[in-house]
């Protein structure tokens, strides 16, 4: 080797080096958490060139994202001393390199090589037109359920006919007829799905097997990385593609394997060695991110899975801070505690680095809090993998209808949910009766209830404007009667809104998880009246959202969930929610594999952490509408006691709930209507401890500041809600809950 290439592999470790060094034949490279796989895999790359004078055209490097694709051919080119991108070599995601290969090739399938790739918005329009042509009900069965279901036989090469075989019972009865249409139908549109520019690729080399060998002869030397994401098409193509020369190098980690829901098979990297038994099997086990303590934390908890290439991390940097155990009383304390922390560690900096911190969660719906905590305190966040709780499109529909009970002519608001869900009622409609509201100077909502003067609408037309307009009224009459949570739950109910939501796929959960939050952040307002309650809680989360704008900036704490973060790495690390049902999750507990993928998932969350660990669990927590008690995560009985330092939280009253004085006639409290999977009748909800920011709490008298208002008096304090006179003329007297306004006490 020259000098050259010996400065190449100055800077690795033996490890990476015979990553490098191993040119031929299939490479199985095992790389842990933070142990410079990136480093060796460009590094070997350039190696290729420099060294074995292989041209860049037949080296393929197939990655998870293009901007890692990108990344890595920048490595490349600063490694070779080049910056024309002509001297890189094929780099790229499965998807990005198939759709040039089909470019070439698809018309010896039938299609244009000008075809297009539909989204999923246009494959769910299509999916609706199949439906209307079979005369299926779309109500009955949702297109994008359907669609789910193709895009996983697609996933495991099983087209339209195969799958007729498999049908077992009527819903996969009618996704095989569904899935014959819809596929005839993006034909014959010249159009490819997501799933079909893999699968098409296959299909094309078993065709053909003279394209499959020019391409084999063109990647003689193949490396994938993140290979334990990979599914059983985009193994399958690997495989093909390497089967001439055998010189394929995989890169992965069966311990951060997380994504078995977009069809990820771990096993495609546990059988490597089966598909190719004179493999050779370099172990990346020099961390450069973490603490030992860390480390031998992720360790403990990973070494309890039996699917897994047994490995143990270690880095030069021993020893380090413990992993701080936190019990918490609530959800609302565990917000504060991170931003306390946060703020507490910054005091000591010269520059404010709130980059340097991030806080992991399970699911979206753990970030309401979070984001609330943050803002009380003022501290900049940003959210990851996802959109603030607030912003999210399920919680703007909602709280569009609550604007629209609480004021029928906020026009905004109306033409949002006029037909969400859908109500047959068109954009020709609408614009009918906006022209009738402008020739008549009227609110929208005016003209609606003035809908048999508008000549243009008749028939059904008339009648789903109607109902609509009739609903909004029934939803204005609850709204006397109950607090804004109950409302909420009527109007999930009677607009259809819930069923909407409820469709079979994982997003739809989701999405139905987030509502129930919103339903617990209402909560905090069943001690006022009914129709009170929601007023104060809408001007509440109008602030929230104001305050929400100002926050968007590069140096911000990270909210993210864990699966968003893979392949990153922070200086500290709050992991939050740490109880059996929600981390693991409750669909796991039952489960050996689904267990085993949280485990998983709970090893990269560890490892995310470079020097400090926060973990967190509440006794009570309001999530999804409900109170939950669950134990304290099992992940946290696999970590050595000597790791640990062990924080108790606040004390936790236990508050009695005075059933009698509930019933006594008072008006502050409403029974909340129960949901389905509940027993029947209203669902009364006991008061939560509440837990001030200000200790003694804040008493009648107290002079007070608000971010926004000023200065002010507390006049009143009933049910954690405050009465409050500003002294600004512009703002005057106020309620605003406890629980959630950023008040200091004077």
């Amino acid at each position: 080797m020259d000098d050259q290439n010996s400065s190449l592999l100055s800077s690795l470790n033996d490890m990476q080096k015979q990553v490098v060094l191993q040119t031929e034949g299939p490479v199985l490279v095992l790389a842990g958490a933070g142990s410079g796989k990136t480093a060796a895999l460009t590094t070997r790359i350039a190696y290729l060139m420099m060294e074995k004078a292989v041209k860049p055209w037949n080296i393929l490097a197939v990655t998870f994202t293009n901007k890692a694709a990108n990344e890595m051919k920048m490595r490349v080119l600063r490694l070779l001393g080049q910056v024309d991108e002509s001297y890189a070599p094929v780099l790229g995601t499965f998807h990005s390199i198939c759709v040039r290969i089909l470019r070439k090739h698809i018309h010896q399938l039938g299609y244009d090589r000008s075809f297009v790739i539909y989204d999923m918005a246009d494959q769910q329009l299509l999916m609706k037109k199949v439906l209307e042509d079979l005369l299926i009900d779309a109500k009955q069965f949702n297109p994008k359920a359907i669609l789910n279901f193709i895009s996983g036989a697609k996933n495991e090469l099983v087209g339209p006919e195969e799958y007729g075989k498999f049908a077992t019972n009527y819903f996969t009865e009618k996704v095989a007829t569904c899935y014959k249409r819809y596929q005839h139908q993006l034909q014959k549109n010249n159009a490819l799905d997501f799933d079909d520019i893999i699968a098409k690729t296959v299909e094309l080399f078993r065709q053909y097997p003279e394209i499959l060998d020019q391409y084999q002869e063109q990647f003689r030397y193949i490396s994938v990385d993140e290979y334990q994401d990979t599914n059983h098409a985009q193994y399958v193509l690997t495989n093909l593609l390497a089967s001439k020369y055998h010189n394929l190098c995989v890169i992965g980690d069966s311990d951060q394997s997380i994504y078995s829901f977009r069809g990820a098979n771990i096993h495609n990297i546990l059988n490597f060695e089966k598909d190719y038994p004179e493999a050779k099997v370099v172990y990346l086990e020099q961390n450069y991110r973490s603490t030992q303590t860390i480390l031998d934390a992720a360790h403990n908890v990973i070494v309890k899975n039996t699917q897994r290439k047994d490995k143990k991390l270690w880095t030069e940097r021993q020893g380090g801070e413990k992993i701080t155990l936190k019990t918490v009383s609530n959800e609302r304390e565990e917000g504060d505690f991170i931003a306390k922390t946060v703020l507490s560690k910054l005091s000591s900096m010269e520059e404010k680095d709130y980059r340097h911190f991030v806080v992991l969660y399970r699911t979206n719906a753990q970030s309401r809090v979070l984001e609330e905590a943050f803002l009380r305190n003022g501290i900049p966040y940003k959210i990851i993998g996802g959109i603030k709780f607030y912003e999210r499109k399920e919680i703007k529909d909602l709280v569009a209808y609550l604007r629209t009970v609480q004021n029928p002519n906020d026009s905004i608001s109306l033409l949002r949910i006029i037909n969400t869900p859908p109500r047959k009622i068109g954009q020709k409609t609408i614009d009918t009766i906006q022209g009738y509201a402008v020739d008549h100077d009227l609110s929208f909502w005016q003209a609606l209830t003035q809908i048999d003067q508008i000549e243009a609408i008749r028939g059904s037309k008339s009648k789903a404007l109607e109902d609509f307009t009739n609903l909004i009224k029934d939803f204005q009459k609850i709204n006397q009667e109950f607090t804004a949570s109950g409302l909420i739950k009527h109007i999930l109910e009677l607009s259809g809104y819930k069923r909407f939501l409820d469709d079979g796929t994982t997003e739809g959960e989701s999405r139905l998880q987030n509502v129930y939050e919103l339903i617990s952040v209402s909560g905090k307002y069943d001690k006022l009246q009914a129709g009170e309650s929601l007023a104060i809680f809408l001007e509440e989360i109008s602030l929230i959202a104001d305050i929400d704008k100002l926050d968007e900036q590069d140096n911000a704490v990270t909210l993210m969930t864990i699966h968003s973060a893979k392949g990153l790495e922070f200086p500290t690390v709050f992991l939050v929610g740490l109880e059996d049902g929600i981390f693991p999750h409750s669909r796991s507990l039952l489960e050996r594999n689904e267990l085993e993928e949280e485990r998983r998932l709970m090893y990269v969350a560890l490892t995310r952490a470079k020097d400090k660990l926060f973990l967190l669990h509440a006794r009570n927590r309001m999530l999804y509408g409900d109170s939950q008690s669950n134990p304290p995560s099992q992940f946290i009985k696999d970590l050595p006691e000597d790791l640990m330092e062990k924080e108790e939280g606040q004390y936790e009253s236990k508050l009695k709930f005075n059933l009698e004085k509930f019933l006594s006639g008072s008006n502050s409290v409403r029974p909340i209507p129960a949901e389905d999977n509940q027993d029947d009748g209203p669902r009364l909800i006991p008061e939560q401890p509440q837990f001030s920011d200000e200790s003694p709490a804040l008493q009648i008298g107290d002079r007070v500041s608000h971010q926004t208002f000023g200065e002010g008096e507390i006049l009143e304090i009933k049910g954690g809600v405050a009465t409050i006179r500003f002294d600004s003329i512009r703002y005057g007297t106020k309620k605003l809950a406890l629980s959630i306004a950023p008040l200091k006490r004077l």
